[in-house]
């Protein structure tokens, strides 16, 4: 964790030194290599569900109105993260500003939030649709699902940032003491040896 020393009582931070997964070149081109690969199939594969959903009305109910929301908070989400972690193994960078690092974090819980809150409702939809078939086109009717659906972002944007707000309220001191009290990957301004349990937990985190 780098720090603003431009005076003596400044303790404000700057940027994040992110643990890398391998110090071999060669391990690091292939981890590229494996999230662009990820990454890729992620896009054509939301990306033709949502045209696919888009330009066939036939596809214009509920259930698959939902789907395409689902389709773009995939697309979200791992836009997020894999981009970035594939800047660094490509070109073996380690560093995050503080502005990009509490951006990331609330767009990634942001897309997650909502991805719940989808689930919730498309399990609320199929069971209307299965135990109340008669009453299924008045009770989710094209706007009830749309309100459902700005309800659904708008809880995940209020959550996202509270759970921002929360997070980087936190002063330096006390959260450079519960990483090394948890035993997290250090934040350090020299290279170190990161914890295997540290690389596990950012890897969950990637493919999350």
């Amino acid at each position: 964790m780098h720090r603003d020393s431009s005076s003596p009582n400044s303790s404000s931070t700057t940027q994040f030194l992110l643990p890398a997964f391998t110090d071999t070149q060669e391990l690091q081109l292939l981890h590229f290599w494996i999230f662009l690969g990820i990454y890729l199939a992620a896009l054509l594969g939301n990306g033709l569900i949502i045209t696919i959903i888009a330009c066939d009305h036939h596809l214009h109910t509920p259930m698959y109105f939902f789907l395409l929301n689902l389709a773009l908070i995939d697309l979200g989400s791992i836009s997020t993260t894999l981009p970035k972690a594939m800047a660094n193994s490509l070109w073996d960078t380690r560093d995050i500003s503080c502005w990009r690092c509490a951006a990331q974090l609330f767009l990634f819980v942001f897309f997650v939030s909502a991805e719940f809150c989808l689930l919730t409702l498309m399990s609320y939809d199929r069971y209307f649709a299965i135990c109340k078939p008669l009453h299924y086109g008045t009770l989710l009717g094209s706007r009830a699902c749309v309100h459902m659906a700005v309800a659904a972002w708008g809880t995940a944007f209020l959550s996202s940032l509270l759970h921002t707000a929360n997070t980087f309220s936190i002063p330096a001191k006390a959260m450079l003491w519960t990483s090394s009290s948890v035993k997290s990957p250090r934040f350090s301004s020299s290279p170190a040896h990161t914890p295997t349990s540290g690389k596990l937990g950012f890897l969950g985190l990637v493919f999350l």
